[in-house]
């Protein structure tokens, strides 16, 4: 395997700038990487591009420096990851349940009316869909994805961000799903994908929202924006293999067809279900007592109160 600098310019007015269209693989059991989706290439203009790699840059030099890199992750998720760099020690998913309440980073307010909602559906039926809180869709993008979430006659739960709100839906669309489709403007994430009526998550991948759903047994049928989100969804298709990925077509659209016949697919896969229940059950090892997560954080406190007393 090539050094990643043979992939990158890192010149003082191009820092990162792939050299030309490549596939790199750290390791055979970790994901693909094309260059055009290195993290800090799929972020903004050029000018953001280059303040995220040169702050990455940066980000790594000063770890060089540090006793404990802790990481938010598990080693059942990102175990070639993890025997390629040993000092990273991953003491999550920290999201995997919530024995600590209430989250306290919420950009809205949060509809707890949904989970009474949600209360109301059959056990496995649910596509909830949340994009997070960056992802802006096209008028036409938007639309599409109505039209599928109508055409799929499933309950739907859809986080509408209040800037997303302003766009049109389509004709006669909320008349038509009123019965099954609830649209709100924020969301409990963590308690909308614990519960026992969410059938498939159609998201964004980012990483809080990759492992609350790998936590919670939830197949993803994967929606990637920027960043470090395509990389996730290759851990989750490709890896994990407890989602699927979208496809858009030539022109850039992911059509209603294609989210239609995605969810189908990702609700009729028995394999796949199991495998992320699979998942969920290792998670919960890890995370609870006497579990690798477990020990990590408990060893990390352990330090802590030596350098305090």
């Amino acid at each position: 395997m090539k050094p990643l600098s043979r992939y990158v310019i890192l010149t003082s007015n191009h820092p990162g700038t792939p050299l030309e269209e490549q596939v790199i693989q750290l390791s055979p059991t970790m994901p693909r990487v094309s260059t055009e989706k290195l993290v800090w290439v799929c972020v903004g203009n050029k000018t953001t591009q280059r303040h995220i790699f040169q702050l990455m840059v940066k980000n790594i030099k000063s770890m060089q420096k540090t006793e404990w890199l802790l990481c938010n992750s598990a080693h059942e998720l990102e175990s070639a990851a993890f025997s390629m760099a040993p000092e990273i020690i991953p003491i999550g998913p920290l999201l995997s349940c919530n024995q600590f309440g209430h989250s306290g980073g919420n950009f809205w307010p949060q509809d707890l009316t949904c989970l009474k909602w949600l209360d109301q559906q059959s056990p496995n039926s649910v596509i909830y869909v949340a994009f997070g809180s960056f992802t802006k869709f096209s008028p036409s993008q938007f639309q599409e994805l109505c039209l599928a979430l109508e055409l799929s006659k499933r309950p739907f739960l859809w986080v509408v961000q209040p800037e997303e709100s302003k766009v049109e839906y389509p004709e006669g669309f909320v008349e038509r799903v009123v019965e099954r489709g609830r649209m709100v403007g924020w969301s409990p994430q963590r308690k909308i994908l614990s519960h026992p009526s969410v059938a498939c998550f159609i998201s964004h991948c980012g990483w809080n929202s990759t492992l609350e759903s790998v936590s919670n047994g939830i197949p993803v049928l994967c929606w990637p924006y920027f960043a470090d989100q395509f990389l996730n969804m290759s851990y989750v298709c490709d890896v994990w293999k407890v989602g699927v990925g979208l496809e858009p077509n030539g022109s850039g659209m992911i059509t209603q067809g294609e989210i239609r016949s995605k969810i189908q697919q990702i609700l009729n896969d028995e394999q796949l279900k199991a495998r992320a229940r699979d998942f969920k059950e290792k998670v919960q090892i890890g995370t609870g007592q006497g579990g690798l997560s477990n020990k990590n954080l408990d060893s990390f406190i352990s330090w802590i109160k030596t350098q305090t007393s």
